[in-house]
């Protein structure tokens, strides 16, 4: 019953701090939760994060395959800083969010302060909610700071 509680705050907090994806990801487990079809529970955390992928991967490659971004444009971008910028933000971000997916995996219990600090995020700073697996390998990056430091 706990974890219907859960789901139902994470739902109103999502509701009112605009974050739709929390919304209704958190309807959608409750909903199958309610159901009793709770067993597609061990698929969903087992290959969740890579379907989620495929449908980013897939909306950052629309652009390329619609034509609003030209093969010749493509090899540009190598050649500008801005270009070389995003290849090494693109290598930095690949690799610390593996770190944040360890993280979470060593420590799944963490997933509610990522929720909670995106929407203070959303709702405070009028962030963007780009996902856990970010704030995860942010969170990731800060600990190894403070063990650093410590």
């Amino acid at each position: 019953m706990a974890g219907e509680i859960v789901l139902v705050i994470l739902i109103i907090v999502g509701i009112i701090g605009r974050a739709n994806i929390l919304a209704t990801a958190a309807s959608v487990l409750l909903i199958l939760k309610l159901t009793n079809l709770h067993r597609f529970f061990p698929t969903l955390e087992r290959r969740g994060l890579e379907i989620g992928l495929l449908f980013l991967m897939i909306a950052v490659l629309v652009p390329l395959v619609n034509g609003k971004i030209q093969s010749k444009d493509l090899w540009g971008t190598f050649f500008t800083m801005s270009g070389i910028f995003a290849v090494i933000g693109g290598i930095l971000a690949t690799y610390l969010n593996g770190q944040g997916l360890t993280m979470l995996r060593i420590e799944p219990q963490l997933m509610l302060g990522l929720v909670i600090g995106s929407i203070v995020g959303i709702v405070c700073f009028k962030g963007i909610p780009v996902g856990p697996l970010m704030a995860a390998a942010i969170a990731a990056l800060l600990m190894k700071v403070y063990l650093w430091f410590r």
